[in-house]
């Protein structure tokens, strides 16, 4: 009897299935056995990560290009790697907020929703945000998961009926503790109380609705974070919910009067009361993956991007809704801080709001990309300026990067436009060639990339990842600069080897910085791969072998004609006085610029 073959589809390892060649397999539990081999490579080789589903009450903002950036790149990391990954990202379309932003703007709430959200899905898709799911939780595929997530809840005991007291944000739509408030003046100077986190105005509220007894996860929600150090990343926040923990948790109030909220979902068996628009929204992460039949293959595979304002909805309620429920918990929770704008806070009132889509085409979909993450710590606020976005894209794209790609395929230098081939002799490795010390530190450098890279992509450490990559490129240029290709003779073998082995290593490190740099500026990494011939098929994690010459291989791309395409790899852009900045003064010769 001959086995099912196993077959890859869809990419490397996209997935799995089995085809009988010819020969029925007559033993139904073989077969059964075989599916369930299968499901679980299938399973390991799952990823889905989210970005928060975004509040449709205003256009986006740069935060949220932010944090659909970071799940961006994750998600095309992962994909790189060979795995099968999903990515949602959507908007949030109920509550009472939502309600009086319609009203306000004479429009019914869906119309309003649709609208916002219609900004949102395309400036993700004029971003290169390759989402593979764009959820609206006004869709009726996800009213179907909320009202059965919460029936599970209800017949679970977990949701009674009962009165609420206590503060109440309508902007946050949150419930605040006493602890949570405090008091401010508004802009009429009447004192008014406000939440101490967001600084929004909180009021009063008394009525009868239905809690959701979130004391009895207390414990087992520590227990969780105790046994997974990791689940919340950075570690701050992570301690920052422990800390939350060590208070007591009061049962949550996860409804409100129709009287009061008519736009959200109206709970089961009950339509005198509307599901709180939190419980609501944060069940569209299993929406995406076909909750309640078909979730279990992603949902174990789960991760979030968040932003740190939204910290206590995921990883203290959200993950006491599934315990309710008995699904598994996100395997973690990403966390990012804010920008400011010339330090200060992101406000209407103050009129700094960066608009995504005007500065994407100011300074690129891949520059804007570049930029938050280069410069976004996920722990701590960062910055964002004209002069900063500027000085970090002409340094590190136009001049370091672009600079580099321009002086390797230059025909100057490189007349025959190939991958010219490389010398064991000129640059051997008992370090006894023209090559030097530095030469040396420089290949060990890039050969342990990938490495470096990897451990940061894992954790949302991008900026770290872009400073190894950084490093290395401007490396690259020092080796260039130092041994001045562009001084040698061609028509002297010895030094037509060497030339060809400094441009063979250049080239292979641009191709190893191009591999690494996908996830994070896809057009600008297409254009440089394509420039040094490299195959859509040979961009994957699998082919960062570098410098396979020197370690005694072959390399595939020795040989190889490069692309046609020599445009500049990114064009230095101007200052708000309209003026270019200064490259750094290069010692190449003009006929190389």
């Amino acid at each position: 009897m001959k086995f099912p073959f196993l077959t890859l589809t869809r990419g490397c390892e996209k997935f799995y299935r089995f085809q009988q060649r010819g020969v029925l397999l007559a033993d139904q539990r073989l077969w059964s056995s075989a599916l369930k081999h299968s499901s679980q490579l299938c399973k390991d080789k799952s990823f889905y990560i989210t970005t928060p589903i975004f509040y449709v009450n205003a256009s986006p903002h740069l935060g949220h290009l932010y944090s659909a950036v970071i799940g961006d790149c994750l998600h095309r990391w992962k994909l790189m790697q060979g795995f099968d990954s999903r990515f949602a990202t959507g908007t949030d379309e109920h509550g009472l907020k939502i309600q009086q932003a319609a009203e306000a703007a004479g429009k019914d709430p869906l119309t309003f929703c649709t609208e916002v959200s219609e900004r949102f899905r395309n400036l993700f898709s004029s971003c290169n945000i390759s989402f593979t799911d764009y959820i609206r939780t006004t869709e009726q595929r996800h009213r179907r998961a909320v009202e059965h997530f919460w029936s599970v809840l209800w017949n679970k005991g977990l949701i009674y009926k009962g009165n609420y007291e206590g503060w109440y944000s309508t902007q946050d739509e949150s419930f605040l503790m006493p602890s949570q408030v405090g008091e401010a003046l508004d802009p009429s100077g009447k004192e008014v109380k406000v939440s101490l986190e967001s600084g929004h105005k909180v009021e009063w509220m008394k009525e009868e609705n239905y809690m959701f007894r979130l004391s009895v996860f207390r414990s087992r929600l520590l227990d969780w974070l105790v046994k997974n150090p990791g689940a919340v990343q950075p570690e701050r926040f992570q301690q920052a919910v422990v800390q939350w923990l060590q208070e007591d948790l009061p049962d949550l109030s996860v409804s409100r009067q129709r009287s009061r909220l008519q736009w959200g979902v109206p709970v089961p068996g009950d339509p005198e009361q509307t599901i709180y628009v939190w419980l609501d929204a944060l069940v569209n992460y299993l929406t995406v993956v076909g909750y309640p039949e078909i979730h279990e293959q992603w949902w174990s595979a789960s991760h979030h991007v968040i932003g740190k304002d939204i910290l206590k909805f995921h990883a203290i309620y959200w993950p006491a809704f599934l315990l309710g429920v008995g699904l598994p918990l996100p395997k973690v929770i990403h966390v990012h801080s804010h920008w400011t704008v010339e330090g200060r806070k992101m406000s209407k009132s103050l009129g700094n709001v960066v608009d995504p889509v005007e500065h994407s085409q100011m300074f690129t979909n891949d520059g804007m990309r570049y930029f938050l993450l280069r410069q976004g710590v996920p722990d701590s606020d960062c910055d964002y300026t004209h002069d900063k976005v500027i000085k970090l894209l002409n340094t590190e794209l136009a001049d370091s990067l672009g600079g580099l790609l321009n002086r390797c395929t230059a025909p100057a230098l490189n007349p025959a436009q190939v991958y010219p081939a490389f010398c064991s002799q000129a640059f051997p490795r008992d370090q006894r060639g023209r090559a030097v010390a530095e030469d040396y530190q420089m290949v060990a450098a890039v050969r342990s990339l990938p490495t470096v890279v990897e451990k940061h992509y894992e954790t949302i450490q991008v900026y770290k990842a872009l400073e190894a990559i950084s490093a290395c490129v401007r490396q690259t240029n020092k080796f260039i600069q130092r041994h001045a290709p562009w001084k040698l003779d061609r028509r002297d073998s010895k030094d037509r080897r060497w030339l060809d082995a400094i441009i063979h290593v250049s080239l292979e490190c641009l191709r190893i910085y191009g591999t690494l740099l996908q996830p994070v500026v896809p057009e600008i990494s297409n254009r440089l791969l394509t420039r040094l011939g490299v195959q859509p098929h040979e961009r994957s994690w699998k082919n960062l072998d570098f410098l396979q010459r020197y370690h005694g291989t072959d390399c595939p791309f020795e040989g190889r004609l490069l692309g046609l395409d020599s445009r500049l790899l990114f064009s230095r852009l101007e200052g708000q006085n309209g003026d270019k900045q200064k490259p750094k003064k290069s010692k190449k010769p003009a006929c190389l610029k």
